[in-house]
């Protein structure tokens, strides 16, 4: 089923997750599909939602939120959730 609407938000929680899991500061955390699930999971629960329905919409949100405060502000979220899953993995 092709979804007519995206979350922004998730599409930048999801590459950053996975761009972080793989970086030698994280190698220590599971990086199985369970853990990294629930990391974005408990990253995008303490997150805005920034639903779009165009590609127009898509863009103008990533613009908005790609600055380096927000880079900052969601980059420690994603980073506590990590430590979260990581002390408490659920698999």
């Amino acid at each position: 089923m092709d979804r007519e609407y995206i979350n922004v938000m998730e599409e930048i929680v999801v590459t950053w997750v996975q761009v972080l899991m793989s970086g030698m500061e994280y190698q220590t955390f599971c990086s199985c599909r369970k853990c990294k699930n629930d990391i974005i999971t408990l990253s995008l629960n303490n997150m805005p939602n920034y639903y779009v329905t165009t590609e127009e919409g898509r863009m103008r949100i990533f613009e908005n939120l790609n600055t380096e405060e927000n880079r900052k502000w969601i980059n420690k979220r994603i980073i506590n959730a990590i430590h979260v899953v990581g002390q408490y993995p659920k698999h």
